[in-house]
C-alpha cells in the first residue's frame, strides 16, 4: 500500500506542475535571468520530467541531465538571442527556480497538456 501512495503523490504532484505550466516571452523572464533562476531545458527533454525531478530534489536524475548538457543555467549567450528575438517558452516555477524551455514554432499551437 505504501508503493501506491507514493506513487499517487507523484501523479499528484505531476498533475500540479502540469497545471501551473505557462507560456512567457523572454521580457518577463529577464530579471530571473538577472538574479541567476533560469535553467534551460532542453526541446528533446521533457519539461515536466525535468520539474518534477526538481521539485522532489532528485539530485541523480538532475545530475544526468545537468552533465548531458539537456538542463543548464541560461548562458549570456542564449539571453542575448532570445532578447533579441523576443522569444517564447514553457515555463514552471520551482522554486527558487524557473524552468524555462523554448517553445518552436511548431510548438506555438499545442496547449499546456502536450508539452513534451
Amino acid at each position: 500500500m505504501p508503493e501506491d501512495n507514493k506513487t499517487s503523490d507523484i501523479d499528484v504532484l505531476r498533475a500540479n506542475i502540469n497545471n501551473e505550466t505557462s507560456q512567457i516571452q523572454w521580457h518577463e523572464l529577464q530579471r530571473f535571468f538577472a538574479g541567476g533562476w533560469l535553467i534551460y531545458v532542453s526541446s528533446d527533454t521533457n519539461l515536466l520530467d525535468v520539474a518534477v525531478a526538481f521539485s522532489l530534489d532528485d539530485k541523480e536524475e538532475v545530475s544526468r541531465w545537468l552533465t548531458s548538457g539537456e538542463v543548464a543555467k541560461v548562458s549570456d549567450e542564449q539571453a542575448k538571442q532570445w532578447h533579441e528575438e523576443d522569444a517564447a517558452f514553457w515555463a514552471n516555477v520551482i522554486k527558487p527556480w524557473v524552468l524555462i524551455q523554448p517553445i518552436n514554432q511548431s510548438d506555438a499551437a499545442r496547449t499546456d497538456s502536450s508539452i513534451h
